[in-house]
């Protein structure tokens, strides 16, 4: 049976709803969360992850943090955005999606703060309420673009979760995966296990299956071997952050598979929207990366699989060079190299030379068709 993704983040009579992605995929919960600090640990917990979807989610937050704002003068309500703003961000360092949610909130207050504390609350309830319809939106796109680059019979390897759990939408790696299908092509997947919390074996495996889609789970070990078997057609990944150079941070392990993408001759694809892109940041070089609590290795799901006291290296996240990726799917469309140049076309309008944007644009004509 076929099932629609589910709706991972709900604003519900005023409360936030959402899915407790930790309980995955043995049981489909919802919970909701009524305090700030209930929003900033579903976001540390994991409840709620995927770049745009904790960015959607600390939109949310930001109303909650006002609910019990009644009597509160304008200049108050503004500094409780402030307050609430920085605190959610520090959930989680690496994506940006999280930051910039919180911006654009914090810039409605702001902008409102000689209005009345009715008009501001009114304007960040429709602020957060956009920022969730967009993202809705922009998946659509990336799926329409991305599946430009699926041919029917193909098999797509991803790494960790990039689909409906993970966004507002029907996702960002996997969007191109459910529009190919919808369009009645043949299309499988083959799903890295994505350790140490297993994104992948938990959410992917699960969220392809209820959606009918061809999907098979295997180590992340196992990819190299996939790989050279010629059991996978591309890779499409999503993205926690991505420089202005077109390095990517994503989830760790990432990095592994664009290597071995590139020793086999396989197309690696990123696919992410406009919002996750950080043109501020040059390369990847200065994408902060988050440390996790060594028991996620150690005790993992609940079960010590290590010594006690052993020394742990966990970082939730790795950069692939920019080298290594094909193209990356936006919203926007396909982009391809250079990127520090294309990114900066296709995202702030910056004009190429008529000769070098000729030349690309009939290149990606080509890989594209």
């Amino acid at each position: 049976m076929v099932v629609a993704p589910p709706d991972t983040i709900m604003w519900k009579n005023g409360r936030l709803k959402i899915i407790d992605q930790t309980k995955l995929p043995t049981k489909l919960s919802y919970i909701y969360c009524d305090t700030v600090e209930d929003v900033w640990h579903a976001i540390k917990q994991l409840k709620v992850r995927g770049a745009p979807a904790i960015g959607i989610a600390a939109a949310f937050g930001v109303l909650v943090a006002l609910r019990n704002s009644r009597g509160s003068t304008s200049e108050e309500l503004v500094g409780k955005v402030d307050k609430a703003a920085s605190y959610l961000a520090s959930a989680r360092p690496t994506a940006v999606n999280l930051a910039w949610a919180l911006e654009r909130m914090r810039a409605v207050a702001h902008r409102m703060k000689k209005q009345t504390p009715t008009n501001i609350m009114t304007a960040l309830k429709k602020e957060a309420l956009l920022i969730h319809e967009e993202d809705r939106l922009l998946c659509r796109k990336i799926g329409e673009h991305g599946a430009r680059l699926i041919r029917s019979g193909s098999t797509v390897l991803t790494h960790c979760n990039a689909g409906a759990l993970a966004t507002g939408g029907i996702g960002t790696a996997l969007a191109p995966v459910f529009v190919t299908h919808a369009r009645g092509k043949r299309v499988r997947v083959v799903a890295d296990e994505t350790r140490p919390l297993l994104q992948g074996a938990r959410l992917t495996a699960w969220e392809l299956k209820r959606a009918g889609i061809d999907v098979t789970l295997i180590c992340d070990n196992m990819a190299a071997q996939v790989m050279r078997e010629g059991k996978v057609d591309l890779v499409i990944t999503g993205a926690d952050r991505i420089a202005a150079n077109g390095d990517v941070a994503n989830k760790i392990g990432t990095y592994g598979v664009a290597v071995l993408a590139k020793a086999h001759g396989i197309p690696f694809y990123v696919a992410a929207p406009s919002s996750t892109f950080d043109l501020s940041i040059r390369s990847g070089k200065e994408i902060p990366i988050e440390q996790r609590h060594p028991d996620e290795v150690t005790e993992g799901l609940g079960r010590r699989t290590a010594p006690d006291r052993i020394a742990v290296y966990n970082p939730a996240f790795d950069v692939t060079p920019a080298r290594l990726v094909t193209a990356l799917i936006t919203e926007k469309g396909i982009i391809r190299p250079p990127y520090r140049r294309t990114i900066a076309a296709v995202l702030c309008g910056r004009p190429r030379s008529k000769k070098k944007a000729t030349s690309n644009d009939s290149r990606r004509r080509e890989k594209v068709s």
